[in-house]
């Protein structure tokens, strides 16, 4: 888990409250304001799995590359 998707679930989190607390005082807009953090949230925590997906490919491939950069170094030597 990275800091985008904890700094995701904490905007989840607070849309959640904040949407309660429109409607526990009628007030629309709160309740507007709640939702709109919390489809934040959601779009942020799957941006956070989507960068660290990429960014463990992107390690790998770059170990990938120097495994195969040491090989043709080798073939080269002999």
């Amino acid at each position: 888990m990275n800091w985008d998707q904890i700094e995701g679930k904490w905007k989840r989190f607070r849309g959640s409250a904040r949407e309660r607390w429109g409607k526990v005082t009628s007030n629309n807009w709160e309740t507007l304001a709640g939702k709109k953090d919390q489809l934040a949230g959601r779009i942020q925590e799957e941006y956070g799995v989507v960068k660290a997906k990429a960014e463990e490919r992107a390690d790998g491939r770059a170990l990938a590359q120097k495994g195969s950069d040491r090989e043709s170094q080798a073939a080269t030597r002999l």
